[in-house]
């Protein structure tokens, strides 16, 4: 399986304007295609929610995997790519990492589209 490099949310803010006030250019196309490439997986959509629907919007990767019936590899693949795009943290203590939910991640790509 092919990684994709994904650029933080902080790297897309200069999009905003840009995709809601003129036409966008080709490296702003680009950068926000990658953040929201990171969505764009059933999985990953699901492992955002449950994350969220979490008690204190944290948890453990052993939490998540039977939830989605894949493979731990698997999971831990999604949950980097939704690290890296910068819609979740990361934690380790002891052998176990703990995902959190970035709070304005979502409100910030979902701004990216709305009109101002």
């Amino acid at each position: 399986m092919s990684t994709i490099e994904m650029l933080p949310l902080t790297d897309v803010r200069a999009c905003r304007s840009v995709v809601t006030g003129e036409a966008m250019s080709a490296e702003n196309a680009d950068r926000l295609a990658r953040v929201l490439k990171a969505l764009a997986d059933p999985a990953r959509l699901r492992l955002l929610s449950i994350v969220a629907a979490h008690d204190g919007e944290e948890a453990c990767v052993c939490d998540l995997t039977e939830p989605l019936g894949l493979a731990q590899p698997t999971v831990s693949h999604h949950l980097k790519v939704l690290v890296d795009a910068g819609f979740l943290t990361r934690s380790k203590r002891g052998t176990w990492a703990y995902y959190r939910l970035v709070p304005e991640a979502l409100e910030q790509v979902s701004g990216l589209l709305a009109k101002p």
